[in-house]
């Protein structure tokens, strides 16, 4: 809220206003410049150009100014590595906490810190602020046409190579996760940028497929290997099924995890998932920044033309609040520690 200092100027432009309101005139108010008004956001997306968080980043980027009072000018920035780790990191330590800069980052990011055996101490994801998150939705696993996996019941017979990003990403994890508590034969070749490579290599025959890829940046991305059958999907992975990939029989992990307690770490990890693409700002931004970009956030995934250019980028909108992911998050933090302890275990190679 701008207020007016104690000096000759302010009395001389307080008398103005009032002469002009005696005069019929009327009167400005005094905080009618919003806070965005003339600034620039920069959304740093922590994932590789082309791929699936790089889509969503950019089409929200896209229709997100309208919603914020000021219209200020947004900036998508790339920041790969680390699974999104090196992006997340640079928002929690260095990028200013006034509202100007937005993470997009992956959820295995948010979630790793109490999975991994070693966590790094750049970030606390518990204390990032989260502004929403634009989709909750399923991960499969998939290998190329060419492959002689083309069930998940080939893979739990044979080696079947995947591809993956680094340890935190969820072609790393997901592909772990699937070998240690489901039985599936991967070998994993790590070290892939994101999706985009991902894909070339299964193209090139590198690689037999890929597993935690979300569902919506396969239809996104590669539209025309669903459509011309140049991929075969072999689970899904989710807390509740997809219908749409149910319907194409395409079965849920849940029914090859046979430990409870295997099945209780997973649905751990696999929790990450309800908030798929989350948006976050620095621990410290005020709170009326806050509530400036979340409701902006909210106003966007409701509006006509957004909608429409997200139907044109091929890319699914199941949005969840800020308060919600908050929420969750806070709750995966809580849990228990033996569930833990496993959930660490079955997303190592």
């Amino acid at each position: 809220m701008f207020k007016f200092r104690t000096s000759a100027f302010a009395a001389a432009c307080l008398s103005m206003v009032t002469a002009g309101a005696a005069q019929g005139q009327g009167s400005a108010p005094a905080n009618a410049n919003p806070f965005y008004a003339g600034k620039a956001i920069t959304l740093l997306i922590g994932s590789d150009v082309g791929g699936g968080y790089d889509v969503y980043a950019r089409t929200i980027a896209r229709h997100l100014a309208r919603h914020i009072p000021g219209a200020p000018s947004i900036t998508p920035r790339n920041m790969v590595g680390a699974g999104s780790g090196t992006a997340a990191a640079a928002i929690f330590t260095t990028a200013p906490k006034d509202g100007t800069w937005i993470g997009a980052i992956f959820p295995g990011v948010i979630i790793g810190p109490i999975l991994d055996p070693k966590p790094q101490t750049l970030f606390d994801p518990a204390k990032f602020i989260y502004l929403a998150s634009a989709d909750s939705g399923t991960r499969v696993c998939a290998t190329g046409v060419g492959s002689q996996v083309k069930t998940f019941a080939d893979a739990q017979k044979q080696k079947t190579i995947v591809g993956a990003s680094a340890a935190g990403g969820s072609t790393r994890d997901y592909a772990a996760m699937l070998k240690n508590v489901a039985g599936g034969q991967f070998e994993i070749v790590s070290g892939y940028k994101g999706t985009a490579d991902l894909f070339l290599a299964i193209e090139r025959g590198e690689v037999d497929g890929l597993c935690g890829l979300d569902w919506s940046s396969l239809k996104a991305q590669r539209p025309d290997w669903l459509r011309d059958k140049k991929i075969n999907l072999l689970v899904q992975t989710a807390l509740e099924e997809e219908s749409e990939l149910s319907q194409m029989g395409v079965p849920a992990m849940w029914g090859f995890v046979k430990n409870d307690l295997d099945k209780k770490a997973a649905e751990l990890v696999v929790s990450q998932q309800i908030f798929g693409r989350p948006y976050i700002l620095p621990p410290g931004t005020p709170e009326a920044q806050v509530r400036i970009l979340r409701e902006a956030f909210d106003k966007t995934f409701t509006d006509v033309e957004f909608l429409e250019d997200a139907k044109k980028s091929r890319i699914d909108i199941a949005p969840s609040s800020g308060q919600k992911v908050q929420d969750l998050v806070a709750r995966i933090f809580a849990s228990p520690p033996e569930v833990v302890d496993r959930a660490k275990r079955i997303i190592q190679p």
